[in-house]
């Protein structure tokens, strides 16, 4: 068996009793709830198992006390909604004291809302360019800021492909109502990326880029608007994140883009400098960046950062 590399798990150390919680007792003690799928349930069990077996391995054990509990916030892009929320779940497994509240929007409204003082610990955006003006804001270096994951552009369309759409030729087809995020928004910008190379590749002829804008009837202000209006049949197609297509799979169909006209998009995380949490909001960071979070990351179609 391969050797495990160095990870740090968080426990609650209950100063009163001086005694360590037995994990396991802790564990059994949470209640997931039934309208969990058994996907996650079973990812959740296997990470309980994971997390038991790093005790045998040597792991550096951080004790948390719990004189009272915390909060820490959250903003995170929208297309993190589900994999953060499952993080989220884990990461209470094992700092019980701690809540944690996310705020999910587009990274360009969260950026505006840090610049404007919202109080937040944690800042986690689809790109960097609203990383960048956070950093800005705040005085801090580049280095700040870890890229945690990174994902990729899909197209999609409603089950019914009322437009009968069979590729992305099609999305230049007079006529067609396409939507997508606004420029300002992450996934708006990689999408005209992605136009501009197809362009600039010539595979779909000269003018395709021009075509295809000239059929957007809107602009959104997050990648879950773009996936809400398709999938209940408001617009003939859009382009999202590959996790967002795939997290809606029941009510859109996906036609992919090739890697060589695709983006990849980099997400980035940082802890405020102003955070009132600060070490719990870094352990946070950690969390996501450690095999398990990465995991949890990946199991929802992101490429993990390690």
């Amino acid at each position: 068996m391969e050797a495990m590399g160095p990870c740090v798990i968080f426990i609650t150390l209950h100063l009163s009793q001086c005694r360590l919680y037995s994990f396991i007792e802790y564990v059994s003690s949470v209640k997931i709830s039934i309208h969990h799928t058994m996907s996650k349930l079973s990812r959740f069990l296997l990470t309980v198992l994971a997390v038991v077996l790093a005790f045998n391995a040597g792991c550096t054990l951080r004790a948390t006390p719990t004189l009272q509990s915390m909060t820490i916030t959250i903003s995170a892009a929208a297309s993190l909604t589900e994999s953060f929320t499952e993080i989220g779940q884990l990461f209470r497994a094992v700092t019980p004291n701690v809540e944690v509240v996310f705020n999910f929007a587009g990274s360009q409204e969260l950026a505006q809302q840090i610049i404007q003082g919202a109080v937040v610990d944690v800042f986690a955006s689809a790109n960097n360019k609203q990383m960048d003006l956070v950093l800005a804001e705040k005085n801090l270096p580049v280095e700040t800021k870890t890229v945690f994951a990174t994902n990729q552009l899909v197209v999609i369309y409603p089950r019914d492909n009322p437009a009968n759409l069979t590729g992305l030729a099609d999305l230049a087809r007079s006529g067609l109502k396409l939507v997508f995020a606004g420029p300002e928004v992450p996934v708006g910008q990689y999408s005209l990326d992605f136009l501009s190379r197809a362009e600039q590749s010539g595979i779909f002829g000269p003018g395709y880029q021009q075509a295809v804008m000239n059929n957007i009837v809107s602009y959104e202000n997050n990648v879950r608007a773009v996936l809400t209006k398709v999938g209940l049949g408001e617009a003939d197609a859009g382009i999202v994140y590959t996790t967002d297509g795939n997290s809606a799979k029941g009510q859109v169909s996906l036609i992919e883009i090739p890697a060589t006209l695709n983006i990849a998009a980099e997400y980035p995380i940082l802890v405020l400098p102003d955070s009132s949490q600060a070490e719990m909001a870094q352990a946070f960071v950690d969390f996501v960046l450690s095999p398990t979070g990465q995991a949890v990351l990946k199991s929802y179609g992101f490429t993990p950062a390690r």
